[in-house]
């Protein structure tokens, strides 16, 4: 019999939003952990990314959380990347009910976060440093924290973090309740549980590497000047696709160069503003971009399911980064192909980075086609695609132009053209207005310029005659007012526009178009 979340002893306010949601079967992270973390034990979980540890440790959470006063959290969520804050938040929001939930993260304004802070939040989402900076401004204090977990503790270790994860752990309440969840348990995640954590139930789910052992593995040679090509030609073959560059500058030029040779692409990276990382990332999980440039900021930030590929374009620091990076693809059961492009200077690095991940494959020339047998996605190129896309547009608008030439003298066409002026050029339209001019000047009836104005479309129409005439007491009457407002200096050389419209002296208008023709 399977268990259910009911089982599991989890509220039902809570069962039956995860229901509305169909999330009716806890999975084995879920499963193993929350049931003890109901009961306030300290938990150490190791679990392979998009194993459902969000919900494992989020709906204990939930479930229990004290109301917090302004500026004093009741508990804490550390994460160590922007985006996995930000999604962490909008995953328990959905659960939240009468929860209020914040997040603070930097690379955004400060304003929203503090006014949050203010109002109270009972569960605080929160990347270290930025944590640390508003509490050194007083913003909040952690003292009312009796609730903290620890996401991705190795990841946080890997980019320094942990000197302040000590330090925030520091300051909050010394009896609370500490759950950590990691892909590994060694080095300083095992300091970390020895020193911050009492007791702790431990559960394992998953192998030791999962995201090596689902995803297919290839390695392909490679020179400094021929990477880019093969990247190209992965990513036709297998998209959507995250590329990994070992630095900020490398990522945007590497982004440059893919969408200058057709591919649609955006980078993500420390060095980009929040809320450009935050478009990135959501025009590649709405399939708007084939590839995303990223660094190793993002190796465990970027939660995307779908992703077909993972090429390591630079090579991973170590095995760990190539762990974090390759778990990218082959999520939530599916598969998935990571391609590592490897120079000669690189192959022995290569070679013992494979041992300490448990991999023997060899490295062979470039073989974009094999990629469609290992991949997940039907073969197809968003080249092509989008090829067929504009082809496809410039038939529609060629399908257009011949249908409005075959009706040079429809009806209906010729009122809308004589009405509104479509098809005509701005000179053209410009020279129309100045004839227009000319002939109220010069004395034109009313009764004429209907008769040019109306020739060619096939008809009249019972608005265009008023039309036309406010048009010619425009041209007798306004454009004479305009002309007086200018002063005196058109009445010097003898121009009197209103003499002029009513058929005055003929001597006085061709000294007039002598003078304007020189």
């Amino acid at each position: 019999m399977s268990t259910t979340f009911s089982d599991l002893g989890v509220p039902g306010r809570i069962c039956d939003l995860l229901n509305r949601r169909g999330i009716t079967k806890p999975f084995e992270i879920q499963a193993a952990t929350i049931a003890d973390a109901l009961e306030g034990r300290d938990v150490c979980g190791r679990a392979p990314t998009g194993s459902g540890k969000t919900l494992a440790f989020g709906i204990p959470l939930l479930a229990d959380v004290e109301k917090a006063e302004p500026r004093e959290p009741r508990a804490l969520i550390l994460a160590p990347t922007r985006e996995l804050a930000e999604q962490i938040s909008k995953e328990l929001l959905l659960l939240a009910g009468n929860v209020s939930i914040g997040v603070v993260y930097g690379g955004v304004s400060y304003g929203p976060q503090l006014n949050a802070l203010r109002k109270g939040v009972d569960i605080l989402v929160a990347c270290p440093g930025r944590l640390e900076d508003l509490i050194d401004q007083g913003a909040l204090s952690l003292a009312s924290v009796n609730r903290v977990v620890l996401d991705e503790a190795d990841r946080m270790a890997d980019m320094g973090f942990m000197p302040a994860v000590r330090r925030l752990l520091d300051q909050t309440d010394p009896d609370r309740q500490t759950v950590l969840f990691s892909a590994t348990l060694d080095d300083d995640v095992a300091r970390l549980t020895r020193d911050y954590q009492r007791n702790p139930v431990k559960h394992e789910v998953g192998d030791e590497t999962p995201d090596i052992t689902t995803a297919q593995h290839v390695f392909w040679n490679a020179t400094q000047g021929n990477r880019r090509e093969i990247a190209a030609e992965a990513i036709d073959a297998v998209w959507p696709t995250i590329i990994f560059c070992r630095t900020r500058h490398g990522s945007d030029r590497l982004s440059r160069q893919l969408s200058k040779g057709g591919l649609k692409t955006a980078a993500i990276h420390g060095g980009r503003s929040q809320a450009q990382r935050t478009k990135a990332l959501g025009d590649f999980k709405n399939g708007h971009i084939h590839a995303l440039v990223a660094t190793d900021v993002a190796a465990r930030g970027i939660h995307v399911d779908g992703v077909a590929s993972v090429i390591h374009f630079d090579p991973p620091e170590d095995h760990k980064a190539y762990v974090h990076r390759s778990g990218r693809t082959a999520r939530a059961g599916k598969t998935g192909v990571v391609i590592s492009l490897v120079q000669p200077n690189q192959l022995k690095d290569m070679r013992r980075m494979q041992r300490r991940v448990g991999l023997e494959e060899p490295c062979t020339e470039p073989d974009a086609t094999a990629l469609w047998r290992l991949s997940p996605v039907p073969a197809h190129s968003p080249r092509d695609a989008d090829t067929k896309r504009s082809k496809s547009d410039h038939n529609n608008r060629s399908s257009d132009r011949s249908s409005q030439s075959q009706k040079p003298n429809s009806r209906n066409a010729g009122a809308n053209r004589s009405r509104n002026g479509s098809g005509t050029s701005p000179t053209r339209k410009k020279n129309q207005n100045r004839h227009r001019g000319r002939s109220a000047s010069n004395g034109s009836s009313v009764k004429s310029r209907k008769s040019q104005s109306g020739a060619g479309s096939g008809t009249s129409n019972r608005n265009e005659p008023q039309k036309q005439s406010s048009v010619a007491k425009g041209s007798n009457g306004n454009t004479a007012k305009a002309v007086r407002r200018k002063g005196s200096n058109s009445n010097k050389r003898g121009r009197h526009p209103a003499k002029t419209a009513n058929g005055g002296n003929r001597k006085a208008r061709r000294a007039h178009l002598q003078r304007t023709s020189q």
